[in-house]
């Protein structure tokens, strides 16, 4: 059974930091694209960030230079670290694995910015 499950949501002030964590289970993580999509409420859902099973990343223009997303394969795990937050960057984030036509979802995590 394969499992993707975040964690690290929550509420933060416009200007902190947050660090969102996918743990995976149930499949072969390191040769898994993986993604953080988001979803605003009345928006569509969005594409984050991506890292490739080589470890190469890609950026949505809205989070180049304040989002990093990693990988550890030894843990089966994915991370967003977001800084610089702004209260449009509140949505419920999910994390995402991609490989070979197979794909899956983690259950989404709130992450809301708000003074």
């Amino acid at each position: 059974q394969v499992q993707l499950v975040e964690s690290g949501g929550g509420e933060v002030q416009p200007g902190g930091s947050l660090r969102l964590s996918c743990a995976a289970s149930g499949i072969i993580f390191r040769r898994y694209y993986m993604n953080w999509y988001r979803q605003a409420p009345g928006k569509q859902r969005e594409l984050v960030a991506t890292v490739t099973s080589g470890g190469n990343t890609n950026y949505a223009d809205s989070v180049k230079g304040r989002f990093t997303i990693s990988r550890d394969n030894a843990k089966n795990t994915v991370y967003l670290q977001m800084n610089s937050l702004k209260p449009e960057d509140t949505a419920v984030y999910y994390c995402n694995a991609v490989w070979a036509g197979d794909t899956y979802w983690g259950q989404g995590i709130q992450v809301t910015v708000s003074s």
